[in-house]
Order: structure tokens, then C-alpha cells, then sequence
């Protein structure tokens, strides 16, 4: 981290992002999440995820063999790294404007995304790797499927097989018209892609991009799904426990700690494969609240596998990701009460939560919540983060986090741009829980109390059935991208609009004339673009053309 030790994250920014470009962010070129199983990929979790192969602009899966770092570098990934770095800010990454568009002095998740990299590698992205080159990753998590235990009222078929169980027995979620609806009355067949049997090209290209990946990466993080109900991260950790021992990489893993039995005993015994294990984990609320939104989770069980896992397992960190959204603000300062006794118990990296506001569906995001009830939970909030900012248990990011969700609830009523009416979100949020109730044997006013008032004064209404389930596949949805590929084309952006393989690629070539009249500083540049080997810092003017022209032969 370059943060220095006194410096706020607002000085942070001021001092080493912004000067790059006032929408710059490092995880567009070092940071991703790959959806193996279904062949897309994003930036991080705030941005929709994006087709890497995209079939209308000519690609195949013969481009993917021969650069297995397409599951990253996307041409349309590359496009959005052009816009960050002349200062515009991409319409993808729209989470953070709305913080930053609170004040100059919100700190959006842009800064918390690029503060994990040295000032250099950040200074790297503009000077060596720019819009046009291919970037080896430096954080990656990656989904091999969508097998979960869980069926969180947030999520959706596209992520859960539990919640495709949902679909395919009761149907799609009737009466729903608001943006983000379709997400439940979908199956997720879009995902499988693939027969069981039948080789999945973009698994096929991670591990072919493994053996030069491995020696870039600082984090690897699986994902799901839940993780631990994979086949392939068993083969991981196998792997890992026969070969990665000597890896300078942290494993990460995403869990719902839901696992029970043999499973969470080969949990814990496969965590002393790895020098550095780290557990992400998800919840945002306490009791039968959380129950209500993650259905699937056990309270009880889930505090009691988080210590036996911290007692017996070998894990350096434990990491909660809270999803606010408009059920969880009743118990959320208990939940964060929680986390902070879990870092008195084991430690100050024991119970470090994040706070993610959820956009995607509006209808369940907290700016559906009536004015007055936002305003109210603000300022218990604000209440609780007084009491406690100065504890010395939190961290600055958590502060940060509570602080940005305090204003964005008495600010924000529209999560995103494409955020339908209040009066159409109020009437899908009482068709949705109803449902849901009917499905899961749930009682929405009897988790919630607080809201059980407004929640019968929502209006009810029932229309034409849904009886032919749509296609979920939200990636399809590229109105962004062209209009992106059409200014590029336009502006005559410089941009490698191909990846290396494909039929347009150039491949650059340096020889010994060139290389020759370059400054060294341009040399140590075009060294880092064709040299996952470390940069020694004494090498002379010959020393670096040498080597750059071995690296070439490669």
C-alpha cells in the first residue's frame, strides 16, 4: 500500500491518482473478476460485466487461445482505460461519481481499488501500459461456477444454483416491472455455456495465462457461487499444496461459511496449504434478519463456523463484505458491532467489513426506502459512528465506508441512471417479498417490525402472468460498448482496438537500431511491457537492450 502512514485517503487521492487523471483508477488495468463458466468479465463488482469475447465485433475463440489474456484485456476494457486516462469518466464506473458528486471531500471506491499498488505501478498504467498493451494482473478473483447453498434476496439464478432450484419449481417472479426485475424471472441457463464433459475455453485460457500469471499476481481470490462447492477449487488447492509453495501470491476465498461437516473440515485443513490464507466473507444484518436476507444462512452457525475456522484453520485475514440494502439497516451497527468484537477476539485483520451499497435492483436498494426512514436510520447511524470512530478498532477504510453510507442515504434516491420511478420500485418491492415470503416460508414484518407500517401501505397489483422465462443474460446489454467503439472510431483513439492473436493485432517488434537511440528511461518502459522478470535497477543502457531483445525471442 502507498498510502503514507499520517495521510488521510482524500490526500492520498489529491496526491497520487488524481494527478494521473481526475477519473483514473488502477483496477482497470491490474484488477479483475472473471465468470469462467460463463465468459465475462469486469473491473470490479460495481461495473455490469462485459462479454470477452464479443462474436459482433469479430472476435473467436481462436483469439482467446493465442492471447489467454483476453479474459482480462478486453478491447472494450481498453477503450474504458482510454477515457480514464484523458480525464472523462466512463459511464460503467458510475458508483463512485455518485459518491465523489457528494463533495470534494468523498473518498469513492476508486481510491480504495488503486491504494493496494505502489505509486509507481499506478504511474505504470499511464507511461508503459497506456490504452493500447496488454497488463498481466496483479489482483484477480475468478468464478468457476454458479453451485451456492444460498439464495440471497439480492441475488439472483445467474449466480446461485440455489436460486435456479427457485426458478425452475415455482417460476418466474410475477408482477415486477422495474429495472433490474428480469434478474428473477430468469433461470441462469445462460450460464452453461458448456456441457459437463465439454472443454470450457475461458477455464482453458486461465490456465494456459497461469504459468506467466502466477509470477504477477499478489492476490487470488475465488469466488462463486460459493466457492467451496466448486470442483475446481478443491483442484486448486491441491495444486497449490503440490506447487505454490513457493508462490509470493495471497489465496483468497470468498465463503457464505455455510459449509457443514466433512466440507468444512476439508475447509480448514486445506488452509494450511498456503503462506497467506484470507477468507472474504458476506453478511450485513444480525439474527432472523440476516436469516430473512440471505436465505440460507444460519446466525447461529455462522458466528460459530467463523471461530472455529479462526481458531483452527491457518488465516491471516477475515474480511465481511456487507451489501446495504434496504432490509439491513435495522441491525447493521449490531452486525459492525459484531466485526469490531471479532478483531478484539483475534486481531485488528479479524472482522474488516466493507460497505458496498446496492444498486442492482433498484427496488432493494436503500434510496427505495421512504425519505423520513432513510433520515432516521441516518442518523442512528451517524450515532453509532461517533461512538465508535475513535475507538482505535477501526480501520480508516471502514470509517470511510460508514461516512460516504450516511450522506448517500440522505442524499441519494436514485442508484443508478437507469433507475426506474419510486412509485414503480415501491410497487416491485411489495410484489417481490410477498413472493418471497410464499417461496422461502418467510414472514417479511416479522423480521422487520420497523417497516411492517409502510410496508402494508405499499400498493399491490397483479398483471399478465409471466409464463416463458427471459434469457438473463445482462452482458447482452451493450449499448455502452458501441457507443464507446463508435467515439474511439471517430476520435481516431490510437488504441489497439485487437488483442494479440487476433487477425488485426500488430505485434510490436523492437530491434537493435531502435532500441539503440532510445533514453533509458523509454527503455526500462518497453522492458516492463515485454518482461514479467524483475527490473534491476543497475542495469546499464546495453544491459537493458540485451535483455529486451532475449524477452523478444521468448
Amino acid at each position: 500500500m502507498s498510502k503514507k502512514q499520517d495521510e488521510t485517503y482524500r490526500e492520498y487521492r489529491d496526491r497520487v491518482v488524481d494527478p494521473i487523471s481526475g477519473s483514473f483508477c488502477g483496477a482497470k488495468w491490474y484488477n479483475a473478476t472473471v465468470w469462467l463458466n460463463n465468459g465475462t468479465t469486469a473491473s470490479c463488482h460495481h461495473p455490469p460485466a462485459h462479454k470477452i469475447i464479443d462474436v459482433d465485433a469479430g472476435e473467436t475463440f481462436e483469439d482467446l487461445k493465442k492471447n489467454p489474456s483476453m479474459i482480462h484485456n478486453t478491447t472494450y476494457k481498453k477503450l474504458v482505460r482510454k477515457q480514464m486516462l484523458i480525464g472523462e469518466r466512463p459511464k460503467e464506473c458510475e458508483y463512485c461519481w455518485k459518491i465523489e458528486d457528494l463533495g470534494p471531500e468523498k473518498v469513492s471506491d476508486r481510491v480504495f481499488k488503486s491504494v493496494i499498488y505502489s505509486d509507481e505501478e499506478l504511474e505504470e498504467c499511464r507511461d508503459v501500459y497506456a490504452e493500447t498493451e496488454d497488463v498481466d494482473l496483479k489482483t484477480l478473483e475468478i468464478a468457476f461456477d454458479a453451485n451456492c447453498n444460498f439464495a440471497c434476496s439480492y441475488c439472483n439464478a445467474s449466480f446461485s444454483t440455489t436460486w435456479q432450484k427457485d426458478i425452475r419449481q415455482n417460476g418466474a417472479y410475477q408482477n415486477l416491472h422495474s429495472d433490474g426485475a428480469r434478474a428473477f424471472q430468469q433461470d441462469g441457463g445462460w450460464t452453461k455455456q458448456f456441457r459437463k464433459n465439454e472443454s470450457n475455453p475461458y477455464t482453458d485460457a486461465f490456465w494456459d495465462w497461469w504459468p506467466k500469471l502466477s509470477q504477477s499476481l499478489q492476490q487470488l481470490r475465488i469466488t462463486g457461487g460459493e466457492a467451496a462447492m466448486s470442483p475446481d477449487y478443491w483442484k486448486l488447492c491441491d495444486w497449490w499444496k503440490e506447487n505454490g509453495q513457493d508462490l509470493d501470491m495471497k489465496f483468497a476465498v470468498n465463503s457464505n461459511m455455510g459449509h457443514k461437516g466433512k466440507t468444512m473440515e476439508k475447509f480448514i485443513e486445506t488452509s494450511h496449504y498456503f503462506k497467506d490464507f484470507i477468507v472474504y466473507s458476506s453478511c450485513e444484518a444480525v439474527g432472523k434478519q440476516a436469516e430473512y436476507i440471505r436465505d440460507g444462512l444460519e446466525w447461529d452457525y455462522w458466528k460459530h463456523a467463523t471461530d472455529r475456522l479462526l481458531q483452527e484453520g491457518n488465516v491471516k485475514e477475515f474480511h465481511v463484505m456487507m451489501t446495504i440494502n434496504s432490509l439491513c439497516l435495522y441491525s447493521i451497527t449490531d452486525f459492525m458491532d459484531y466485526c469490531n468484537l471479532l478483531k478484539r477476539k483475534y486481531g485488528h485483520m479479524f472482522g474488516v467489513y466493507s460497505v458496498n451499497i446496492l444498486r442492482f435492483p433498484s427496488f432493494q436498494s436503500p434510496g427505495t426506502l421512504p425519505e423520513h426512514l432513510r433520515h432516521e436510520r441516518a442518523d442512528h447511524i451517524e450515532k453509532w459512528l461517533n461512538e465508535n470512530r475513535d475507538s482505535g478498532i477501526m480501520h480508516d477504510m471502514e470509517i470511510d465506508g460508514v461516512d460516504r453510507l450516511i450522506d448517500y442515504l440522505r442524499s441519494v434516491e436514485e442508484p443508478h441512471r437507469y433507475t426506474s420511478s419510486i412509485e414503480s420500485r415501491h410497487k416491485d418491492f411489495k410484489s417481490f417479498y410477498k413472493q418471497y415470503d410464499e417461496r422461502r416460508e418467510k414472514d417479511f414484518k416479522y423480521a422487520f417490525p420497523e417497516l411492517a407500517e409502510w410496508y402494508d401501505s405499499l400498493p399491490y397489483e397483479e398483471s399478465i402472468p409471466i409464463t416463458q422465462l427471459y434469457d438473463g443474460d445482462s452482458s447482452k446489454q451493450t449499448i455502452e460498448r458501441r457507443e464507446l467503439e463508435k467515439r474511439a472510431e471517430s476520435d481516431e483513439w490510437k488504441n489497439q482496438k485487437s488483442n494479440p492473436g487476433s487477425r488485426e493485432y500488430v505485434e510490436k517488434k523492437y530491434n537493435i537500431m531502435d532500441l539503440s537511440v532510445m533514453e533509458i528511461d523509454e527503455l526500462r518502459k518497453i522492458y516492463k511491457q515485454v518482461s514479467v522478470e524483475h527490473l534491476n535497477a543497475d542495469w546499464e543502457k546495453s544491459d537493458l537492450i540485451e535483455e529486451i531483445l532475449r524477452e523478444q525471442e521468448k
